[in-house]
């Protein structure tokens, strides 16, 4: 199924002068830029880790989240969703040179949902 079949989900948001679509690995993207992005959105896996694609894992490694760091525009966001906690990423985002906002919510509106977690770090420097 091609990208633009997919066109009626979004209305004519893709007609937008602003708006580029690219089928390419979000890494690689990430990876070819350099102070390019005010943010980027990761919702990759469930949590920062490969859990369910090992290959994920570059995303959210020591040197990935360089990676990430050097992508961004000064300020810039890296926002990361998870479906848990882990103090330790939070660790790695702050020693990649970001300021650390963690924020866990309710999975969903259900009394027993559990939480999720998402990260948001701002570029320093």
């Amino acid at each position: 199924m091609g990208a633009w079949s997919l066109a009626h989900l979004f209305g004519d948001s893709l007609s937008d002068p602003r708006v580029s679509l690219e089928i390419i690995d979000v890494h690689d993207v990430i990876d070819r830029e350099h102070a390019r992005f005010d943010a980027i959105l990761l919702d990759v896996d469930n949590g920062p880790d490969g859990l369910i694609q090992l290959a994920n894992d570059r995303l959210y490694c020591n040197w990935g989240l360089r990676v990430a760091h050097a992508a961004l525009r000064p300020g810039g966001i890296l926002a990361i969703w998870s479906a848990y906690a882990d103090e330790a990423f939070a660790d790695r985002l702050k020693a990649a040179d970001f300021a650390v906002d963690e924020v866990t919510m309710a999975a969903n509106d259900r009394e027993d949902a559990g939480t999720h977690t998402i990260w948001l770090a701002s570029r320093l420097g």
